[in-house]
């Protein structure tokens, strides 16, 4: 295992040594300031070089291994992405510069918005939010405000079981009273479940398309034409955006709110918490409740426009998380729309290839046709007691990162898996050939094994109810 830094910290070691003669006149009070050093550790710099480049080899990437992680998409991002974000021109920026002084950067998120209205069928986007969650709370506010204005009390939010759990949460943060619709087999909404629920008293329905079972909504239009005769908004939670754009969008299905994560769309890097981006996209009559600042072009230039009356406000610092928003740019203008679309289609399709190789073995509750990610349940055919948590720890002594487990609450020892388009078929064969072998052979041969794994890696299979409720967070 490898050590910490301050285990490996000596005296007579140092990287190199600062010396200034000059006396600076120092601003912080005495009563701020240390009585005593700071405690770093001393270490050559080889050694320091070695222990963050063995830390790194510890770690899951893609640039090591897959990632089915379903729900969550885990893609290549190109390094044509990266090598731009580094520029100077958009690295040394600071949001505090005047707008005049930033114009190019400014013109790119003015022209991903409207690459995202393009690709969405939206009318209007804003960038802000920095998150998928907090792009559905953006939404939600806006909806609540849309209400208000036109002073209608509505307080209810309808949001399927197949929906992503941030969606109930989003709408209980945003004030509304969640009203809980139990889906099909597959996933999908019964319009008639939906209208008995649809009252003077529901602002909007939220549906995740395709659903979390993977499955495409095949009842929109009749929902659509429901909900909008009840006076209810829709909205469209976007993360599994990657599985259609390009071959239907939202706005012209009927949506009227929707937010998109550009962190798993647009091929940027996310995980662990960020970095991440969740622009907000409305039709034109929501338009005037987007957070603000706008960004706007007049007389041929750009500015950051703050004077709107009816907006929601502001929901993050300055106008968004700029290097998620450039990379995210640069996808979407080297793959033009028939790259976009191919893309999808390429998702949909190995998921689809990974479905029929294991439906047979295993069972798949949706049945038979999935769009961009699938969901196994494996319960009947586990073994000696072999769980679906412990098959998901066996895959990391494969080599694999782990996909979602457990994850829809409607199916049972749940494993989501999405391979999305930039995966080989030998790699997505390889993965078939070892979840098949876990499910189906060890965990009736070498239950054992299973419920030990995993052995292969840097640290044993942690107490993870301790490590949630004990967690220890500072090294002593």
């Amino acid at each position: 295992m490898e050590k910490l830094l301050n285990e490996l910290s000596s005296e007579s070691k140092a990287a190199y040594a600062v010396s200034c003669d000059v006396e600076i006149d120092c601003a912080v009070p005495e009563n701020l300031k240390r009585k005593t050093a700071p405690g770093l550790p001393s270490i050559a710099e080889n050694d320091l070089l070695r222990h963050f480049t063995n830390l790194s080899r510890k770690n899951y990437a893609l640039s090591t291994t897959f990632y089915p992680l379903g729900s969550c998409t885990m893609k290549y991002n190109p390094l044509i992405n990266e090598r731009i974000a580094k520029l100077d021109a958009f690295s040394h920026i600071h949001p505090c510069q005047p707008a005049e002084t930033m114009q190019g950067a400014l013109e790119i998120m003015h022209g991903l918005e409207k690459d995202l209205c393009e690709i969405s069928g939206m009318d209007s986007f804003s960038l802000q939010p920095a998150a998928g969650a907090q792009g559905e709370f953006a939404g939600l506010l806006i909806i609540a405000k849309y209400f208000k204005s036109i002073k209608q009390k509505r307080t209810k939010i309808i949001v399927p079981d197949s929906a992503h759990g941030t969606n109930p949460a989003s709408a209980a943060l945003a004030g509304f009273e969640i009203i809980p619709l139990k889906s099909e087999s597959d996933g999908s909404i019964s319009p008639e479940k939906l209208k008995a629920l649809l009252t003077p008293e529901v602002a909007a329905i939220m549906l995740t398309v395709p659903n979390t079972l993977g499955v495409f909504e095949k009842n929109i239009p009749e929902i659509s034409k429901a909900a909008h005769a009840n006076g209810t908004l829709l909205y469209y939670d976007g993360a599994n955006l990657n599985a259609v754009m390009g071959i239907v969008r939202p706005g012209d299905m009927g949506f009227d709110v929707m937010h998109i994560n550009l962190h798993k769309t647009f091929s940027t890097p996310h995980g662990g918490g960020g970095p991440g981006a969740g622009p907000v996209g409305v039709k034109a009559f929501l338009e005037p409740f987007l957070p603000v600042p706008r960004i706007e072009n007049k007389n041929g230039k750009y500015f950051l426009n703050y004077k709107k009356s009816k907006s929601i406000g502001k929901m993050k610092a300055f106008f968004g998380n700029f290097p998620i928003i450039l990379r995210a740019y640069v996808y979407i203008k080297s793959l033009g729309a028939k790259g976009l679309k191919n893309a999808s289609v390429q998702a949909v399709l190995n998921a689809n290839y990974m479905l029929a190789k294991l439906k047979d073995k295993i069972n798949v509750p949706a049945g038979n046709r999935c769009m961009h990610e699938f969901v196994l349940s494996p319960k009947a055919a586990l073994q000696n007691g072999v769980r679906t948590l412990d098959v998901a720890k066996r895959l990391l002594d494969y080599g694999y990162y782990a996909p979602t487990v457990y994850f829809p609450l409607i199916v049972e020892e749940a494993i989501m898996i999405e391979p999305t388009e930039t995966e080989s078929k030998e790699t997505l064969d390889a993965f078939i050939e070892t979840i098949s072998k876990i499910i189906l052979e060890e965990s009736a041969q070498e239950p054992q094994k299973v419920k030990d794994a995993p052995a292969n890696t840097p640290v044993a299979r942690l107490n993870e109810v301790e490590a949630a409720r004990k967690p220890i967070l500072k090294w002593s």
